[in-house]
């Protein structure tokens, strides 16, 4: 894989070397490109401060700011701010770019051809007037292409002529800020945020069918998917998929934070206190929005008697690495309480029984733990809906603060 990435930069070079363009400012199309034929289309924009450059990931009403963008003659490089990925990139003589996009996992880099075009805003070409409205609650299923594996969501999706924006919700997260068209009785969605690379291509059927749907998760996922519209479609309660083995049970727990000094949740810090264990890693983009809230609300509420525990599951046991990868993620969310490094993998089976064996299990990232004054488990809620479900956000926040409310009385 080294050797092939590097040829293929190599001959991208070559391909530039006459060139003396700049990365243009303003609106840019781009292209992940698949080798099965697949193609995850999302948008950017190039802004220009200073002579410095930045860009921001869009995605329907949302804005990802990525500030580490470098130009080195026509070579650019774009590190994305999580996930641990980057776009290696030549610049054109028509001012486009070319390259990879590099994914680091923990035991190898992945990598996907990318292009992208300066000067268009449009997220998919649409050329036919819709002949459907999706606008609704749509339950649907996922298989995988041979069968052996399925799931459910609920999609949402909001649509204004030929402009569709939504996310699907499952039991542990939702898919973020979905964006696209529906072009006559075609629907194409997307999104990138470094993490999630998806696209959906279906045939809407009639007003409340949407059928011959494929998902494009990735660098090489593909599912086939179904839909029926259903306004009374409902996920299973976010609060019964994982639980204590017993009521009334206390979490018992010491891991070391990012300078390596061991943090027991029953330290003297936590006592009599309401705490909040936020159960995530750098890794997850669901972890990422809920991050985003829970560090601004400990600011403003952490004098009331509150403190909030971050456990993370990082893609390597390697300290090191785990420290680095969650230490970056701390930083962009001015993290302010306790982030500690469980040591233990996401993918690790027996994670739960490792880390919180009061648990019934870890079911999904993230997950979050309450616990009363008393020391005791009040609440276990599996997964999040973060600002990309709309209603569904101002619901979580408004639960949120009545529980907490709650457990201070």
């Amino acid at each position: 894989m080294k050797r092939l990435l590097f040829i293929t930069l190599a001959a991208l070079a070559a391909c530039g070397t006459q060139q003396k363009a700049q990365l243009a400012t303003g609106p840019w199309q781009a292209h992940l490109l698949r080798e099965d034929g697949g193609e995850i289309v999302f948008n950017f924009e190039v802004l220009d401060s200073a002579g410095k450059k930045t860009l921001y990931i869009i995605n329907a009403g949302d804005r990802m700011l990525v500030d580490d963008v470098r130009q080195e003659g026509d070579s650019v490089l774009i590190r994305m701010p999580f996930f641990d990925n980057e776009f290696r990139t030549v610049l054109q003589a028509d001012g486009s770019l070319q390259g990879l996009w590099i994914r680091h996992l923990a035991d190898k880099d992945v990598s996907i051809a990318f292009k992208a075009k300066p000067g268009i805003s449009a997220r998919f070409d649409a050329t036919h007037a819709p002949q459907f409205n999706i606008s609704g609650r749509w339950p649907t299923y996922f298989t995988a292409p041979d069968g052996t594996d399925s799931s459910f969501a609920i999609g949402e999706f909001s649509q204004n002529g030929i402009n569709v924006q939504g996310t699907f919700l499952t039991t542990t997260g939702d898919y973020r800020y979905l964006q696209g068209v529906v072009d006559g009785d075609s629907l194409k969605l997307s999104t990138f945020d470094g993490s999630h690379a998806y696209q959906f291509i279906a045939v809407i059927t009639n007003d409340s069918t949407i059928g011959n749907g494929v998902f494009y998760q990735g660098i090489t996922n593909k599912e086939i998917f179904t839909a029926r519209k259903d306004s009374s479609a409902k996920l299973q309660d976010a609060t019964t998929l994982a639980t204590v083995k017993e009521a009334g049970a206390e979490l018992d727990f010491s891991f070391p934070d990012l300078n390596g000094e061991k943090v027991s949740i029953k330290d003297e810090r936590f006592k009599d206190k309401v705490v909040i264990v936020q159960i995530g890693g750098s890794w997850c983009p669901n972890c990422m929005d809920e991050t985003a809230y829970l560090s601004e609300w400990y600011k403003q509420n952490k004098d009331r008697g509150v403190e909030i525990i971050m456990l993370c599951y990082e893609r390597t046991t390697d300290f090191e690495k785990s420290k680095k990868a969650a230490g970056g993620f701390a930083k962009r969310f001015d993290i302010t309480y306790p982030v500690l490094l469980t040591g233990v993998t996401p993918a690790d089976p027996k994670k739960a029984e490792k880390t919180l064996p009061q648990l019934t299990g870890i079911k999904g990232f993230p997950t979050t733990i309450y616990i009363d004054k008393s020391g005791k488990v009040k609440e276990v809620h599996t997964g999040f809906n973060g600002p990309g479900t709309g209603e569904h956000y101002e619901e979580y926040k408004k639960a949120f603060n009545a529980l907490i409310d709650g457990m201070l009385k």
